[in-house]
């Protein structure tokens, strides 16, 4: 969890969760532990715990977190795939920075039995971060299914998801977004490789369009309701950390922006908590309303977005040891403005490696799908892989 007080008590979880087992069964063999920032609260892995990972693509640049770990080796090579989480984009955060594929499932769709039910109040769920569409479409057939107790379940699919793999997804209307919702900027570089993207997926027969869309709500209320909720967790995870060492942590014992994170979900009240719930299921039902329905024939299938807002920064960008430690938090508002959203609805999103910076750095896009649509996801993440070569090497950027 990037924390040194868990380091230096060489504290290990004494069962395998679901998941964990599901892997087992799979046949998968776990060569090790990988770094996340502590927590997994920012989007890049440089937990004072572990110091900083690099990402393969470029050393000097951040690996995108939390998942941040998981990305660099299966990146550099080391594995085909690694486990990843994802409550504010930290599966597609690392996928998009470096060059791989990441799938965050829909609400529910992932028991993280026995020790959770809905982490934050269902914004996470797992997975893993992989290089092909085929290993993640794979994975998802392992893993996925409600165990008894679940606060949430997911229709069952019709079929297994590496069917999808073969299955056309027909000429779908997309619409394409460059304003996030939570605030912020895009970079113009990476307007137009998303609009790039944009026209690949046409040439595959698909109508993408930037549509004019209402506000989905103030993106200063959102991002504030969003950290309110991220807060909490905090706190809570605090707490455990502190029953399992036998006593109350303390600012020496965390981060500087852990501890404020923490301390801040203290501090607010339960109705506070709920109405940021509301908030976000109130945004949810407006996402929802753009797709296509009985009721909205109009509708789009899908939505496309960056992954990220820029190219991945420099390590320690987003250094929380400053006098305000929630300056990183902003900055990473601003740097992955386009993900947490769809934790808060709950919908299935991927990250797809379709692009490459002036500099060389891989440039994920973001596709949106209804919820409970993986199926759609993989078929177009197949369609897009065969059309043309995803990801590359690493070794690449520095030839």
């Amino acid at each position: 969890m990037g924390n040194r007080l868990l380091k230096e008590i060489d504290f290990r979880v004494p069962f395998d969760t679901h998941l964990g087992s599901r892997f087992r069964d799979a046949g998968l063999v776990t060569i090790g532990r990988s770094s996340t920032p502590e927590f997994g609260i920012l989007p890049t892995t440089e937990p004072v715990a572990y110091g900083q990972t690099k990402n393969p693509w470029d050393p000097t640049r951040t690996t995108g977190g939390s998942s941040g770990g998981s990305a660099a080796a299966v990146a550099a090579g080391i594995v085909p795939m690694a486990h990843a989480s994802d409550g504010g984009g930290s599966i597609r955060i690392p996928a998009s920075a470096n060059g791989l594929f990441g799938l965050k499932a829909s609400r529910g769709r992932i028991s993280q039995a026995p020790l959770n039910g809905d982490t934050m109040s269902g914004l996470t769920t797992e997975l893993v971060v992989s290089k092909s569409v085929r290993d993640t479409a794979a994975m998802l057939d392992w893993v996925h299914g409600p165990v008894a107790g679940d606060p949430y379940g997911c229709p069952v699919p019709a079929h297994p998801y590496v069917e999808d793999l073969e299955i056309s997804p027909g000429n779908l209307r997309i619409a394409l977004l460059t304003e996030p919702m939570t605030g912020g900027v895009l970079d113009s570089e990476i307007v137009e490789a998303a609009r790039a993207a944009g026209r690949k997926l046409e040439a595959l027969g698909h109508q993408v369009t930037e549509p004019e869309l209402p506000p989905a709500g103030d993106g200063d209320v959102l991002f504030e309701t969003f950290i309110t909720r991220w807060a909490a967790g905090m706190s809570q995870t605090v707490s455990v950390i502190g029953a399992i060492v036998g006593r109350d942590l303390t600012a020496d014992d965390v981060e500087p922006l852990t501890w404020a994170l923490a301390q801040r979900g203290r501090n607010e009240s339960g109705a506070t908590y709920l109405e940021a719930i509301q908030q976000h299921q109130v945004m949810a039902r407006m996402i929802a309303s753009l797709y296509g329905s009985d009721l909205n024939p109009d509708g789009f299938d899908l939505i496309m977005t960056p992954t990220l807002a820029t190219v991945p920064p420099k390590l320690g960008f987003f250094d929380d040891s400053g006098p305000d430690p929630m300056e990183a938090m902003s900055r990473a508002r601003d740097f992955a403005n386009f993900t947490g959203a769809f934790n808060a609805s709950g919908q299935p999103a991927i990250s797809l490696p379709m692009e490459t910076s002036a500099e060389g750095m891989p440039l994920g896009m973001q596709l949106i799908a209804p919820l409970w649509r993986e199926d759609l996801l993989i078929q177009i993440a197949a369609q897009v892989e065969a059309a043309q070569p995803l990801g590359g090497s690493p070794r690449a950027a520095f030839c």
